[in-house]
């Protein structure tokens, strides 16, 4: 008796410890979401792209980057070709292909500029960096879908001159990619939120790209978590499509 005792108490304390999976860490979410988005092949890779009349290169080498951006500049009497280079060595702007003097005001906007397009562009590629804080929040359902809530800070020395800013990302539980994402921005020109939806999804040479619909609250000051079910309801202005054109990869 004592003896079958034993065994079901055994048999009971081990069904328990199988029935609470680990949770993941946020660190290992985002890990596996660069992982199905082909995020590993970005760090060795030329990407050009348009976007909004601009054309927009990266050329990555293991830790050492590039990031172009190039337009025609039509604002005054004389038509000019400007191109913006972002490297680890800092910012430089070309006119006509002649470097210039661009005033230190200028070069923290043209630089955060520059970084945006191509931040985005390449997500989640970029968020295990060493500056990238992550924390797992709550599990949120949008459209009867599950997803890992992940909000991400950056540390001020390596998160870039937006590292005031708050993302939050949502990645879906099954198939570990990013849907939807949320940033809080604190700018000289204005303060708020957006909410971002992912769409047109596909892979060049392995690697997910996605454009988007960019959203907006009717209220500036809101927190980030609130925006999914505000989305749901309906409840978000539409401001404009995020759509990357002319995608070419290696």
């Amino acid at each position: 008796m004592k003896y079958s005792l034993c065994i079901l108490l055994f048999i009971l304390l081990w069904n328990c410890n199988i029935s609470k999976p680990e949770t993941p860490s946020a660190e290992n979410i985002i890990n596996e979401s660069i992982k199905v988005s082909g995020g590993q092949l970005l760090d060795a890779s030329i990407l050009h792209f348009d976007f909004r009349n601009m054309h927009y290169t990266a050329i990555r080498n293991n830790g050492n980057f590039e990031l172009m951006r190039e337009f025609v500049d039509s604002s005054s009497s004389h038509i000019s070709n400007v191109k913006d280079v972002l490297s680890n060595s800092g910012f430089q702007r070309f006119v006509d292909g002649i470097a210039i003097q661009v005033a230190d005001s200028m070069v923290v906007k043209y630089s955060a500029s520059v970084n945006s397009a191509h931040y985005f562009s390449v997500l989640p590629f970029g968020l295990n960096n060493k500056a990238v804080n992550k924390e797992l929040r709550n599990t949120t359902v949008i459209n009867d879908e599950e997803y890992h809530t992940i909000k991400v800070t950056f540390e001020q020395d390596g998160g870039g001159e937006d590292f005031e800013d708050v993302f939050m990302y949502w990645v879906h539980t099954e198939t570990d990619k990013i849907n939807y994402l949320a940033y809080s921005y604190n700018e000289s020109d204005g303060k708020g939120v957006r909410f971002r939806q992912a769409y047109n999804e596909r892979y060049i040479e392995g690697v997910r790209f996605v454009d988007y619909n960019n959203y907006k609250p009717e209220e500036s000051f809101i927190n980030l978590t609130e925006l999914p079910q505000l989305f749901e309801l309906g409840k978000l202005k539409l401001l404009s499509k995020i759509e990357l054109e002319n995608l070419t990869f290696n």
